[in-house]
């Protein structure tokens, strides 16, 4: 019988602490880095023209919104709303910051909540950002918001989309994945950004869109996540239901979740845990983090993972660690 730690017990490929404790050696790093890979549904096509389309400006207490559409693949296009300070041009350009947004069972709403246009004034993340001085990009993800289908909906078409990557040998991360870089590959086209000085943050599924594209994006030069670090270890102890990004066919085989968060070495990373979040049980963050500081630690960079836990706090976004998150986007974005 299969034991949920061991979950290829007596297969002929070794089960998955074996292959954990590799992301301790740069090469294991670099094995683990090409499973992950062909577990997500291997190589992302090649960029294209982006045929970016501005569609609307709508002017703010001290920055404006712009309302744009960008093509990650021939055919489709993503929404987003780009927040850009007054002041902020191709002259003075500013340093950039991609906000996911969560999921929360609420495929109506997307890049609309951390844009301040709706949704929970807590995840208005992306106006205070913007408030700092930075340009805020804030894209719908795939089957929220305005990529929703005319025909299924809300969690329906989500299963639906995670099943077709499924069956053609991908699945809904690699979606996603892709759709980050080539969100980043439009913020770097914008001449009032500073494409060496570019982050991103996400709370909740957003969270998990910063840690999975933390591997495949240099780009990214900041990558903070609030709230979740759900490890296959933890969902299968707890029996807990995640949404889609956070599985990724057979990655379990070789390693867990903390190890893909570790594969983003030595590129600075700072996480935010609510102990009491049911979603991230606690006992297993604390071993995660620990994991991932190893690896750090080992690289030469220990300085660039860091995280915070609050104690009493659950699944939100607090003051406290909101101050990580603008520390962290401060230390290294900042000049």
């Amino acid at each position: 019988m299969m034991h949920p730690d061991r979950p290829l017990e007596g297969s002929p490929i070794l089960d998955g602490p074996y292959f954990r404790d590799m992301i301790f050696e740069p090469a294991g790093r670099e094995f683990l880095r090409q499973r992950l890979l062909e577990c997500l549904g291997g190589p992302w096509p090649e960029g294209g023209d982006l045929r970016p389309q501005l569609e609307q400006i709508i002017q703010k207490d001290g920055y404006r919104i712009e309302r744009v559409t960008f093509e990650p693949v021939p055919g489709e296009r993503i929404p987003a709303l780009v927040l850009v300070p007054d002041g902020v041009s191709a002259t003075t350009p500013a340093p950039a910051v991609a906000v996911w947004h969560q999921h929360n069972g609420e495929w109506h709403l997307g890049k609309s909540e951390p844009a301040g246009l709706a949704g929970n004034p807590m995840h208005h993340t992306g106006v205070s950002l913007v408030r700092e001085g930075y340009v805020v990009v804030c894209p719908d993800a795939l089957c929220f918001e305005e990529r929703q289908d005319e025909h299924l909906r809300g969690g329906d078409y989500e299963r639906f989309e995670f099943l077709r990557y499924v069956v053609s040998g991908k699945c809904m991360a690699w979606r996603n994945i892709l759709d980050m870089r080539r969100t980043v590959d439009y913020i770097c086209t914008r001449p009032d950004v500073d494409a060496q000085r570019i982050g991103c943050y996400g709370h909740s599924m957003g969270s998990t869109f910063t840690w999975l594209v933390g591997p495949w994006e240099d780009r990214l030069r900041c990558l903070v996540g609030n709230c979740c670090l759900p490890t296959y270890r933890g969902i299968h102890k707890h029996k807990l239901l995640h949404c889609f990004p956070n599985f990724i066919p057979g990655w379990y085989r070789y390693a867990d979740t903390p190890e893909i968060v570790a594969l983003c070495c030595p590129k600075p990373v700072h996480l935010n845990f609510g102990a009491k979040d049911e979603g991230s049980p606690i006992e297993e963050v604390r071993e995660a983090v620990a994991r991932i500081a190893r690896v750090y630690h080992l690289a030469g960079v220990p300085e660039n993972f860091s995280y915070f836990i609050e104690e009493d706090a659950g699944h939100v976004l607090t003051p406290a660690m909101w101050t990580h998150v603008q520390q962290s986007f401060a230390k290294h974005l900042r000049r």
